[in-house]
């Protein structure tokens, strides 16, 4: 094993640039939720992708915000640590896009002592001229950065950016063991996937007002019991997930239940209710009980 590589890759940007579809198409699991909804990540997510002589260690950001209130402090924390502990950076993109919202963390992928990929995605939907001129804005903005044009969604370009990110390794033993997928707990999934459908099923600040705590969790040879609530800010927000005589709320279970069932490989049971919790995303002491504030 003196040749084996391993080696943390830390994936940043700004919200909705592919970040968690880029995850999932190296890990090859669907560990990220993905929705057209900005801040759907709000926590750092790692997907591990072992070979017999790598270790690839990846870790799916928080989009980069200007925070409005504490629980977004939080998800900007998360991209911070990002910076500290990467052996390699993926600074992502989309074409048209004009450099991160925070000139803070720009400076730091600018000067970063580590190797940086800047990633500019979803080329598919750009003309050859357009191309062309954003990977010019792009070298003379960033000319010490590697530059690699990529679609996340459609796979272009996915497999030659995961061979240069091997090369560019350190060398290094494993860190986790080569059969695990993630350090996070299947508690943590299922949260992810019912607010996943949260996302997809509800308008306006109803996504952004909900936490998902999964209380119970029970495996059995065949089938897996879990019992999770949805907190929500206020009660109207409670009345709006639950929908009328409770048919918003099982449309949610029954959606969820399908992922999970594909996630787990076998039968789920779900139980889902509805808990007002004022304000949470603003109280330091409720976001750290949620993982948020470490």
């Amino acid at each position: 094993m003196a040749d084996h590589k391993a080696g943390f890759v830390n994936i940043i940007g700004n919200p909705n640039v592919g970040k968690s579809t880029l995850m999932n198409a190296f890990v090859g699991e669907k560990l990220s939720i993905i929705t057209s909804k900005a801040q759907t990540t709000r926590h750092r997510i790692l997907g591990i992708v072992n070979g017999d002589d790598f270790q690839m260690i990846l870790s799916d950001t928080p989009g980069i915000i200007k925070p409005a209130y504490e629980l977004q402090s939080s998800m900007m924390d998360f991209v911070k640590s990002a910076f500290e502990d990467a052996d390699v950076l993926l600074y992502m993109v989309e074409i048209g896009e004009k450099a991160l919202k925070d000139e803070a963390f720009f400076e730091k992928i600018k000067n970063s002592k580590i190797p940086v990929l800047l990633l500019l995605n979803k080329v598919d939907t750009a003309t050859q001229e357009l191309l062309e001129e954003q990977v010019q804005y792009w070298q003379d903005l960033l000319p010490t950065v590697e530059l690699h044009p990529i679609s996340a969604l459609s796979n272009f370009n996915i497999k030659g950016v995961f061979e240069r990110i091997v090369e560019l390794l350190p060398k290094s033993p494993a860190y986790y063991p080569k059969d695990q997928l993630t350090d996070k707990p299947e508690r943590f999934f299922v949260n992810e996937t019912i607010r996943e459908k949260i996302l997809l099923s509800y308008k306006k600040e109803i996504p952004y007002a909900v936490e998902i705590e999964t209380e119970e969790f029970f495996e059995d040879e065949d089938i897996i019991r879990m019992r999770a609530v949805i907190m929500v800010e206020r009660d109207s927000q409670k009345g709006i997930i639950i929908g009328h005589k409770g048919a918003a709320l099982k449309r949610v279970g029954v959606e969820a239940r399908k992922d999970l069932e594909k996630f787990f490989g076998k039968q789920v049971h779900i139980e889902l209710y509805v808990k007002v919790n004022k304000n949470w995303r603003s109280d330091a002491r409720q976001l750290k009980r949620f993982g948020y504030n470490k």
